[in-house]
């Protein structure tokens, strides 16, 4: 390796530092332990349930006459854990621990959404 190899490299390193840094020392986080944040549960349009986000695991079954849904909530998140339908494309949404995240399961109609606890939009961003 030459001189202007290891030059290259050095500063391709610091750019990417300089990207990287603003994230890890941002207390800026909007979910996890204290936030407040619940689960909004529908069926088939209508709220179903709401259900705050905690650390302990709680189980919630939606039986339907379309299917059921079976729903854990742990550590200070939500997650599909299974699902009946034919193609359980709900399963793969994961573990969604953010406002404003969701879970879709289309054939049995059921959506959940995080939300604050306060029932307030944060705001994203200003236009003028």
């Amino acid at each position: 390796m030459k001189r202007g190899d290891v030059l290259l490299i050095s500063i391709v390193l610091v750019a990417a530092l300089a990207f990287m840094a603003p994230r890890w020392f941002s207390s800026n986080d909007k979910g996890g332990p204290g936030k407040n944040l619940v689960a909004n549960i529908t069926v088939d349009g209508k709220q179903y349930r709401t259900i705050k986000l905690t650390k302990e695991n709680q189980t919630i079954d939606i039986r339907t006459d379309r299917g059921y849904n079976i729903i854990k909530v742990h550590d200070y998140g939500i997650e599909m854990y299974d699902a009946d339908c034919p193609d359980k494309v709900c399963l793969g949404f994961g573990f969604i621990t953010l406002p404003k995240q969701t879970i879709v399961c289309l054939p049995h109609r059921v959506l959940v959404e995080i939300a604050s606890a306060s029932g307030e939009d944060e705001i994203d961003a200003y236009v003028q």
